[in-house]
Protein backbone atom coordinates (compact mmCIF):
# COMPACT_ATOMS: atom_id res chain seq x y z
CA UNK A 1 0.00 0.00 0.00
CA UNK A 2 1.08 3.56 -0.66
CA UNK A 3 1.76 6.07 2.11
CA UNK A 4 -1.41 7.95 1.21
CA UNK A 5 -3.61 4.87 1.55
CA UNK A 6 -1.99 3.89 4.86
CA UNK A 7 -2.43 7.44 6.16
CA UNK A 8 -6.10 7.54 5.16
CA UNK A 9 -6.82 4.10 6.62
CA UNK A 10 -5.12 5.01 9.91
CA UNK A 11 -7.19 8.19 10.22
CA UNK A 12 -10.51 6.53 9.40
CA UNK A 13 -9.98 3.34 11.40
CA UNK A 14 -8.54 5.13 14.43
CA UNK A 15 -11.42 7.62 14.38
CA UNK A 16 -14.05 4.88 14.15
CA UNK A 17 -12.52 2.69 16.85
CA UNK A 18 -12.13 5.64 19.24
CA UNK A 19 -15.77 6.68 18.83
CA UNK A 20 -17.00 3.09 19.18
CA UNK A 21 -15.00 2.60 22.37
CA UNK A 22 -16.22 5.89 23.81
CA UNK A 23 -19.84 5.16 22.99
CA UNK A 24 -19.57 1.74 24.63
CA UNK A 25 -17.58 2.61 27.73
CA UNK A 26 -18.61 6.16 28.73
CA UNK A 27 -21.83 4.79 30.32
CA UNK A 28 -19.70 2.19 32.14
CA UNK A 29 -17.34 4.86 33.51
CA UNK A 30 -20.36 6.82 34.70
CA UNK A 31 -21.79 3.74 36.44
CA UNK A 32 -18.58 3.10 38.38
CA UNK A 33 -18.36 6.85 39.12
CA UNK A 34 -15.00 7.28 37.42
CA UNK A 35 -15.63 11.03 37.46
CA UNK A 36 -13.35 14.03 37.67
CA UNK A 37 -13.04 15.81 41.02
CA UNK A 38 -12.69 19.57 40.50
CA UNK A 39 -10.26 21.46 42.70
CA UNK A 40 -11.64 24.38 44.71
CA UNK A 41 -8.77 26.57 43.49
CA UNK A 42 -9.97 26.32 39.88
CA UNK A 43 -12.58 28.54 38.23
CA UNK A 44 -15.79 28.25 40.27
CA UNK A 45 -17.87 27.48 37.17
CA UNK A 46 -15.80 24.33 36.56
CA UNK A 47 -17.57 22.74 39.54
CA UNK A 48 -20.45 21.98 37.18
CA UNK A 49 -18.10 19.57 35.36
CA UNK A 50 -17.50 17.48 38.47
CA UNK A 51 -18.41 13.85 37.89
CA UNK A 52 -17.67 13.92 34.15
CA UNK A 53 -15.97 10.60 33.30
CA UNK A 54 -12.20 10.80 33.00
CA UNK A 55 -9.37 8.56 31.75
CA UNK A 56 -10.84 8.86 28.25
CA UNK A 57 -7.30 8.90 26.90
CA UNK A 58 -7.42 5.12 27.10
CA UNK A 59 -9.70 5.08 24.05
CA UNK A 60 -7.50 7.01 21.64
CA UNK A 61 -4.40 5.35 23.10
CA UNK A 62 -5.89 1.98 22.14
CA UNK A 63 -6.69 3.12 18.59
CA UNK A 64 -3.33 4.80 18.02
CA UNK A 65 -1.38 1.84 19.35
CA UNK A 66 -3.32 -0.80 17.40
CA UNK A 67 -3.13 0.89 14.00
CA UNK A 68 0.43 2.20 14.35
CA UNK A 69 1.61 -1.32 15.10
CA UNK A 70 -0.57 -2.89 12.41
CA UNK A 71 0.49 -0.56 9.59
CA UNK A 72 3.89 0.55 10.83
CA UNK A 73 5.65 -2.47 12.27
CA UNK A 74 5.99 -4.30 8.93
CA UNK A 75 7.73 -1.31 7.35
CA UNK A 76 9.88 -0.89 10.46
CA UNK A 77 10.95 -4.52 10.12
CA UNK A 78 11.73 -4.15 6.42
CA UNK A 79 13.81 -1.01 6.86
CA UNK A 80 15.32 -1.87 10.22
CA UNK A 81 14.30 1.55 11.56
CA UNK A 82 12.47 1.06 14.84
CA UNK A 83 12.45 4.69 15.99
CA UNK A 84 8.66 5.02 15.70
CA UNK A 85 8.03 1.79 17.60
CA UNK A 86 10.47 2.85 20.33
CA UNK A 87 8.67 6.19 20.50
CA UNK A 88 5.31 4.42 20.72
CA UNK A 89 6.59 2.45 23.71
CA UNK A 90 7.73 5.69 25.34
CA UNK A 91 4.28 7.22 24.75
CA UNK A 92 2.66 4.19 26.35
CA UNK A 93 4.95 4.42 29.39
CA UNK A 94 3.96 8.04 29.90
CA UNK A 95 0.35 6.95 29.50
CA UNK A 96 0.89 4.35 32.23
CA UNK A 97 2.19 7.08 34.58
CA UNK A 98 -0.94 9.08 33.83
CA UNK A 99 -3.14 6.02 34.36
CA UNK A 100 -1.60 5.36 37.77
CA UNK A 101 -2.20 9.01 38.68
CA UNK A 102 -5.81 8.96 37.45
CA UNK A 103 -6.58 5.64 39.10
CA UNK A 104 -5.10 6.83 42.39
CA UNK A 105 -7.41 9.85 42.25
CA UNK A 106 -10.33 7.53 41.60
CA UNK A 107 -9.48 5.34 44.58
CA UNK A 108 -8.96 8.32 46.88
CA UNK A 109 -12.04 10.12 45.48
CA UNK A 110 -10.12 13.39 45.33
CA UNK A 111 -8.06 15.33 42.79
CA UNK A 112 -4.75 14.18 44.27
CA UNK A 113 -3.03 11.20 42.72
CA UNK A 114 0.71 10.68 42.60
CA UNK A 115 2.77 13.31 44.39
CA UNK A 116 4.74 15.79 42.28
CA UNK A 117 7.99 14.08 43.27
CA UNK A 118 6.69 10.62 42.34
CA UNK A 119 5.51 11.88 38.96
CA UNK A 120 8.82 13.58 38.31
CA UNK A 121 10.85 10.49 39.18
CA UNK A 122 8.77 8.30 36.84
CA UNK A 123 8.89 10.87 34.03
CA UNK A 124 12.65 11.38 34.29
CA UNK A 125 13.12 7.60 34.27
CA UNK A 126 11.03 7.19 31.08
CA UNK A 127 12.72 10.18 29.41
CA UNK A 128 16.19 8.83 30.26
CA UNK A 129 15.31 5.35 29.00
CA UNK A 130 13.93 6.76 25.74
CA UNK A 131 16.95 8.94 25.01
CA UNK A 132 19.31 6.12 25.95
CA UNK A 133 17.63 3.59 23.64
CA UNK A 134 17.33 6.07 20.75
CA UNK A 135 20.99 6.99 21.09
CA UNK A 136 22.07 3.34 21.37
CA UNK A 137 20.43 2.49 18.04
CA UNK A 138 21.79 5.64 16.41
CA UNK A 139 18.44 7.36 15.82
CA UNK A 140 19.59 10.63 17.37
CA UNK A 141 22.88 12.47 17.50
CA UNK A 142 24.21 15.21 19.76
CA UNK A 143 24.23 17.98 17.13
CA UNK A 144 21.41 20.48 17.61
CA UNK A 145 20.06 22.05 14.41
CA UNK A 146 19.20 25.73 14.65
CA UNK A 147 16.00 27.02 12.98
CA UNK A 148 16.16 29.00 9.70
CA UNK A 149 19.82 28.04 9.23
CA UNK A 150 21.98 25.11 8.21
CA UNK A 151 23.95 25.55 11.43
CA UNK A 152 24.26 22.84 14.04
CA UNK A 153 25.75 23.02 17.52
CA UNK A 154 27.55 19.96 18.86
CA UNK A 155 26.52 19.51 22.50
CA UNK A 156 28.12 16.17 23.27
CA UNK A 157 27.00 14.54 26.52
CA UNK A 158 25.13 17.73 27.49
CA UNK A 159 22.63 16.91 24.73
CA UNK A 160 21.42 13.85 26.63
CA UNK A 161 21.06 15.72 29.92
CA UNK A 162 19.16 18.58 28.29
CA UNK A 163 16.99 16.10 26.39
CA UNK A 164 15.79 14.42 29.58
CA UNK A 165 14.90 17.83 31.04
CA UNK A 166 13.28 18.91 27.78
CA UNK A 167 11.13 15.79 27.38
CA UNK A 168 9.93 15.99 30.98
CA UNK A 169 9.14 19.69 30.56
CA UNK A 170 7.14 19.25 27.34
CA UNK A 171 5.19 16.25 28.62
CA UNK A 172 4.16 18.21 31.71
CA UNK A 173 3.35 21.25 29.57
CA UNK A 174 0.89 19.22 27.52
CA UNK A 175 -0.58 17.98 30.79
CA UNK A 176 -1.07 21.59 31.96
CA UNK A 177 -2.73 22.49 28.65
CA UNK A 178 -5.43 19.91 29.35
CA UNK A 179 -7.44 22.25 31.56
CA UNK A 180 -10.53 23.08 29.51
CA UNK A 181 -12.68 21.05 27.16
CA UNK A 182 -10.98 20.28 23.87
CA UNK A 183 -7.88 22.47 24.28
CA UNK A 184 -5.08 19.90 24.57
CA UNK A 185 -6.71 17.66 21.97
CA UNK A 186 -7.20 20.48 19.45
CA UNK A 187 -3.69 21.92 19.81
CA UNK A 188 -2.12 18.46 19.55
CA UNK A 189 -4.28 17.61 16.52
CA UNK A 190 -2.91 20.64 14.66
CA UNK A 191 0.67 19.66 15.51
CA UNK A 192 -0.02 16.08 14.39
CA UNK A 193 -0.99 17.42 10.95
CA UNK A 194 2.39 19.17 10.68
CA UNK A 195 4.20 15.99 11.71
CA UNK A 196 2.19 14.01 9.16
CA UNK A 197 3.31 16.36 6.40
CA UNK A 198 6.94 16.02 7.48
CA UNK A 199 6.53 12.23 7.67
CA UNK A 200 5.38 12.20 4.03
CA UNK A 201 8.36 14.32 3.00
CA UNK A 202 10.68 11.81 4.73
CA UNK A 203 8.76 8.86 3.23
CA UNK A 204 8.72 7.40 6.74
CA UNK A 205 5.87 4.87 6.58
CA UNK A 206 5.76 3.98 10.31
CA UNK A 207 5.64 7.70 11.15
CA UNK A 208 2.89 8.20 8.56
CA UNK A 209 0.94 5.45 10.33
CA UNK A 210 1.57 6.99 13.75
CA UNK A 211 0.56 10.52 12.77
CA UNK A 212 -2.49 9.28 10.86
CA UNK A 213 -3.58 7.22 13.85
CA UNK A 214 -3.10 10.19 16.19
CA UNK A 215 -5.13 12.47 13.91
CA UNK A 216 -7.98 9.96 13.68
CA UNK A 217 -7.90 9.15 17.38
CA UNK A 218 -7.98 12.82 18.39
CA UNK A 219 -10.81 13.68 16.01
CA UNK A 220 -12.79 10.78 17.48
CA UNK A 221 -11.98 11.86 21.02
CA UNK A 222 -12.83 15.52 20.39
CA UNK A 223 -16.28 14.43 19.22
CA UNK A 224 -17.00 13.70 22.91
CA UNK A 225 -14.54 16.19 24.46
CA UNK A 226 -15.45 19.55 22.90
CA UNK A 227 -17.36 21.73 25.36
CA UNK A 228 -19.51 20.58 27.00
CA UNK A 229 -17.25 17.56 27.40
CA UNK A 230 -18.85 14.18 27.95
CA UNK A 231 -15.46 12.72 28.88
CA UNK A 232 -12.01 14.01 29.85
CA UNK A 233 -8.73 12.48 28.66
CA UNK A 234 -7.19 12.64 32.13
CA UNK A 235 -3.46 12.47 32.81
CA UNK A 236 -3.57 9.10 31.03
CA UNK A 237 -4.21 10.86 27.73
CA UNK A 238 -2.35 14.13 28.22
CA UNK A 239 0.95 12.52 29.26
CA UNK A 240 0.64 10.09 26.35
CA UNK A 241 0.11 12.99 23.91
CA UNK A 242 3.06 14.79 25.47
CA UNK A 243 5.15 11.73 24.68
CA UNK A 244 3.88 11.82 21.10
CA UNK A 245 4.73 15.44 20.31
CA UNK A 246 8.18 15.35 21.86
CA UNK A 247 8.93 11.87 20.53
CA UNK A 248 8.05 12.87 16.97
CA UNK A 249 10.43 15.82 17.25
CA UNK A 250 13.22 13.42 18.21
CA UNK A 251 12.37 11.10 15.33
CA UNK A 252 12.99 14.11 13.08
CA UNK A 253 16.19 14.63 15.10
CA UNK A 254 15.04 18.20 15.67
CA UNK A 255 13.78 18.76 19.24
CA UNK A 256 13.56 22.54 18.78
CA UNK A 257 10.75 21.79 16.31
CA UNK A 258 8.33 21.28 19.20
CA UNK A 259 9.40 24.52 20.88
CA UNK A 260 8.08 26.39 17.84
CA UNK A 261 5.09 24.30 16.76
CA UNK A 262 4.13 23.58 20.38
CA UNK A 263 4.78 27.08 21.65
CA UNK A 264 1.36 27.14 23.30
CA UNK A 265 2.38 24.24 25.56
CA UNK A 266 5.46 26.21 26.58
CA UNK A 267 3.42 29.34 27.28
CA UNK A 268 1.12 27.33 29.55
CA UNK A 269 4.07 26.13 31.66
CA UNK A 270 5.89 29.45 31.68
CA UNK A 271 2.73 31.23 32.84
CA UNK A 272 2.66 28.99 35.93
CA UNK A 273 6.36 29.63 36.62
CA UNK A 274 5.90 33.39 36.32
CA UNK A 275 2.84 33.33 38.56
CA UNK A 276 4.56 31.31 41.29
CA UNK A 277 7.77 33.37 41.17
CA UNK A 278 5.91 36.69 41.17
CA UNK A 279 3.77 35.73 44.16
CA UNK A 280 6.66 34.29 46.16
CA UNK A 281 9.06 37.21 45.60
CA UNK A 282 6.70 40.17 45.24
CA UNK A 283 3.42 38.96 46.73
CA UNK A 284 1.60 39.82 43.51
CA UNK A 285 0.04 37.77 40.73
CA UNK A 286 0.75 38.58 37.09
CA UNK A 287 -2.23 36.63 35.76
CA UNK A 288 -5.78 36.32 37.05
CA UNK A 289 -5.25 32.54 37.21
CA UNK A 290 -2.84 29.98 35.78
CA UNK A 291 -2.26 27.97 33.67
CA UNK A 292 -2.90 30.88 31.34
CA UNK A 293 -6.01 29.43 29.68
CA UNK A 294 -7.76 30.09 33.01
CA UNK A 295 -6.63 33.72 32.78
CA UNK A 296 -8.60 34.05 29.56
CA UNK A 297 -11.57 32.32 31.18
CA UNK A 298 -11.44 34.91 33.95
CA UNK A 299 -11.56 37.56 31.22
CA UNK A 300 -14.91 36.07 30.16
CA UNK A 301 -13.60 34.21 27.11
CA UNK A 302 -15.74 31.16 26.40
CA UNK A 303 -14.05 27.76 26.24
CA UNK A 304 -14.93 27.57 22.55
CA UNK A 305 -13.18 30.90 21.91
CA UNK A 306 -10.07 29.84 23.81
CA UNK A 307 -9.84 26.54 21.94
CA UNK A 308 -10.39 28.17 18.53
CA UNK A 309 -7.92 30.97 19.21
CA UNK A 310 -5.07 28.81 20.35
CA UNK A 311 -5.67 26.09 17.77
CA UNK A 312 -5.29 28.83 15.13
CA UNK A 313 -2.24 30.20 16.98
CA UNK A 314 -0.73 26.70 16.92
CA UNK A 315 -1.49 26.34 13.20
CA UNK A 316 0.42 29.57 12.54
CA UNK A 317 3.36 28.37 14.64
CA UNK A 318 3.32 25.06 12.74
CA UNK A 319 3.69 26.96 9.48
CA UNK A 320 6.62 28.86 11.01
CA UNK A 321 8.15 25.59 12.20
CA UNK A 322 7.77 24.02 8.76
CA UNK A 323 9.75 26.79 7.07
CA UNK A 324 12.24 26.93 9.93
CA UNK A 325 13.39 23.36 9.42
CA UNK A 326 12.39 22.31 5.92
Amino acid sequence: MTAGIIFALCIVLSLILTIVLEKKFIPFLMRIKMGQVILEIGPRWHKSKEGTPTMGGIFFITSITVFTLFFGSVHAYRTGNWSVIITLVMMLLFGVIGFIDDYTKFVKKENKGLTAVQKLIFQVAVSSLYIGVMAYFGYIDTALKLPFTDTTIELGFLYYVLSVIFITFIVNSVNLTDGIDGLAGSVTLVIAVLFALLAFLRRDMPLVALTGSVIGGLIGFLYYNINPARIFMGDTGSLYLGGFVVGAAYIFNCPILIFISGLWYVIESVSVMIQVASFQFFGKRVFKMTPIHHHFEMMSWSEHKIVRTFAVFTAIMCIVAYFAFI
